[in-house]
């Protein structure tokens, strides 16, 4: 599987310890930042991901902050991605099934590695439920994103 995984300082050891763990699993990793623990912001490193995952560049994303929501908030304003806080695996694995999420977010600061490695194999084994609820809802979801999407005029500050 081709993941793109970020986080900002605060998820940087988390981050630095998946990517060994899926890498030896045999997983594509594209580490897009941060690449140290000096302090950082995460939106552009959020948006990083989703991008990649949106573009087809990777098949799902993992970002990681202190909470998990900052990034998941971030990351959520890509078109075409669905990110999803989690903190246990059943949630992980409930927003792949239910909401098709592409995004995991963790939140680094309340999460021992062992767990967090548990959440991400929930959320990679997951796959988005076909009945017709979650179908549905998921592209209610779509069209109201493809209807209120606006190209963007110019470049975000930084």
């Amino acid at each position: 599987m081709r993941l793109a995984l970020g986080s900002d300082h605060r998820g940087y050891d988390l981050k630095a310890m998946l990517t060994a763990h899926l890498q030896a699993a045999g997983h594509e990793v594209f580490d897009l930042g941060t690449h140290n623990s000096e302090p950082t912001d995460h939106p552009l490193i959020a948006f990083a991901v989703g991008e990649a995952v949106a573009h087809g560049e990777a098949d799902l994303g993992i970002l990681m902050c202190g909470s998990g929501l900052g990034v998941c908030i971030a990351a959520n304003k890509v078109p075409g991605v669905a990110a999803a806080p989690a903190w246990n695996p059943d949630l992980a694995r409930l927003s792949r099934e239910h909401n098709g999420a592409n995004v995991l977010c963790l939140p680094a600061d309340f999460l021992a590695p062992w767990y967090a490695l548990q959440i991400v194999e929930a959320f990679m084994k997951g796959l988005p439920n076909s009945a017709e609820r979650f179908v549905r809802r998921r592209e209610q979801v779509a069209r109201y994103e493809q209807a209120h999407s606006t190209a963007p005029t110019a470049d975000c500050p930084e």
